[in-house]
């Protein structure tokens, strides 16, 4: 079994931290990389940076964030919002970064799947899905939940991981900053319908979400942002709760 990562999510709209709830209803919470430095002190295993508005504005505005967070943490940096080819990738990468979370651009052009994994290998891109029920499926949004794909979730994770993708960032936007709990059954279909990692986010507001979307929805990740921001929870207490429970994270 391999070990579950702890991952903390930060949405950015340069230069401020922010949280929402379904992704909308945003609030300013202060200077992200000073949440990621606090983040890396407390233990957790991978940081996440998402820049909210950057396929509205179609710039980047995250690559001196990077930079600067890059400097005093020493954990895998994933960084997404507006990455569209392989040289906006390499301008993230070069600064820091070791993943490269895609989606609004995947969605528009599948092939940059293919060739991002082809320069920078299938280890460094993370194909970023905004997923929202409709009925009888889910369908994957882009533009920070904005926009419709008219992508079928499952297909599109299956067609993501073919082209190259590493691992899923599976963000349910019905769940998300509700803390009402992962959707587990989304998390369970992506999960067992490709072969890599899912990273579940979206919905955590205590602990038993967790084990709940790693024993039942098949989760390799779990992502968490407001438990964490608004201090609902620590990254000691979380780990050693998991660890309590017989998952298998890394010891605190």
């Amino acid at each position: 079994m391999s070990t579950l990562r702890m991952i903390a999510r930060l949405d950015v709209k340069a230069p401020n931290l922010i949280k929402g709830v379904h992704l909308e209803g945003l609030r300013k919470l202060g200077d992200p990389s000073g949440f990621a430095q606090r983040y890396y002190a407390d233990g957790i295993d991978e940081i996440v940076y998402i820049d909210a508005v950057a396929s509205l504005y179609e710039r980047n505005t995250i690559v001196d964030l990077v930079r600067h967070t890059a400097e005093d943490v020493f954990i895998p940096i994933t960084a997404g919002g507006g990455v569209r080819s392989v040289e906006g990738a390499q301008i993230l990468l070069r600064a820091g970064a070791d993943k490269i979370a895609i989606n609004t651009a995947a969605t528009q052009n599948p092939e940059l799947i293919r060739k991002l994994a082809e320069r920078f290998g299938s280890q460094c891109v993370v194909l970023s899905i905004e997923a929202k029920r409709q009925k009888d499926h889910w369908e994957a949004y882009c533009d920070n939940g904005r926009e419709r794909t008219g992508l079928d979730v499952i297909e599109w994770s299956r067609r993501g991981e073919k082209l190259g993708a590493g691992e899923i960032l599976l963000t349910s936007v019905d769940r998300e900053g509700t803390r009402g709990g992962y959707d587990i059954e989304l998390t369970r279909a992506v999960a067992d319908a490709v072969g890599i990692p899912v990273i579940a986010s979206g919905g955590m507001g205590k602990f038993e979400h967790l084990s709940e979307v790693v024993n039942v929805g098949h989760a390799d990740a779990v992502a968490m942002a407001h438990v964490l921001h608004f201090q609902k929870m620590t990254i000691p207490d979380i780990r050693r709760q998991a660890l309590a429970h017989g998952l298998n994270v890394r010891p605190v």
